[in-house]
């Protein structure tokens, strides 16, 4: 069975289109309705059912795709096997990433290991947001939330200890909270549509409200009105280690309370075999996290 015939078949069905499809494989839009009535010809079989906006998988489909996706990472890893470069990283890695954590800490590894490994290629999707790795056909993710229960595999990468960050300027004209309680007079910068900060008090966790005139969707964006002046912002340390080196922002303890950590998680598909690809880029992060 043609390998490009099925790399356009489960690309189609990640991306929504065979031109979707036809771009992420950088093959024209005829070249993958070949591919794809070839591989329907061979199969006997309808794969999807078009109209001229939209393709959706007949159950035929619907019962193919995971023997699909597995022939095609069953060939990758053959391939990995047999590299005449024993044990190095080949072929094209996904990734997603938190932004700030994606830009301050993963772009210098992404830098190390293209050079380490002339075979391998990185595509690494920057995003706050939680991804269908499975559906998106993304490899690995890297996550710093609590980890729901699924069928992924999940590899505790390193700890991530928080703080309540503010600028001098800040905490001279509003004050300094000492308490938690005193977080409900202070402008407190959080993700988009979140209420709650956790803290961790005399070993339970507890939930205290908070509010702000500012929000955002990403760290980025709440660090930047930290940075600005704009309030207090709960970070991970590596989030602002140039800020505070700088004096730009200080550390604002709070009595009898310190707030939850998130450890960073790496996040991949169950497979019955870890691609060397896979197990560098995880080696690497993780001995430039500790």
């Amino acid at each position: 069975m043609d390998t490009q015939s099925l790399e356009v078949f489960v690309h189609a069905v990640r991306t929504g289109s065979l031109s979707g499809a036809a771009r992420h494989l950088k093959l024209t839009p005829m070249s993958a309705t070949r591919r794809l009535a070839a591989l329907e010809d061979e199969l006997g079989v309808r794969l999807f059912q078009r109209t001229s906006r939209s393709i959706s998988l007949t159950p035929e489909g619907e019962n193919f795709l995971p023997f699909a996706i597995e022939m095609l990472e069953t060939q990758e890893a053959a391939r990995a096997t047999v590299s005449s470069s024993l044990g190095s990283a080949t072929g094209l890695l996904r990734v997603t990433a938190p932004v700030t954590l994606g830009r301050k800490r993963i772009m210098p590894v992404v830098q190390a290991l293209l050079e380490e490994n002339p075979g391998l290629r990185i595509d690494l999707e920057l995003n706050d947001a939680i991804v269908d790795i499975v559906a998106s056909g993304i490899d690995l993710a890297i996550r710093i939330a609590p980890l729901k229960d699924s069928g992924l595999i999940a590899r505790r990468l390193a700890d991530n200890a928080k703080q309540i960050y503010a600028t001098p300027s800040y905490l001279a004209q509003h004050g300094t909270p000492r308490t938690i309680e005193d977080l409900a007079h202070h402008q407190c910068l959080t993700f988009s549509n979140f209420t709650h900060w956790h803290f961790i008090v005399d070993g339970e966790e507890r939930s205290v409200r908070v509010g702000g005139r500012f929000s955002s969707s990403g760290v980025d964006g709440f660090l930047s009105a930290c940075v600005s002046g704009l309030g207090l912002a709960q970070l991970s340390s590596w989030d602002v280690k140039e800020e505070l080196e700088s004096g730009q922002l200080v550390v604002v303890p709070l009595e009898g309370a310190a707030p939850r950590d998130l450890a960073i998680w790496a996040v991949y598909p169950s497979r019955r075999q870890v691609l060397p690809k896979l197990r560098v880029f995880l080696d690497k992060l993780q001995k430039s996290l500790v």
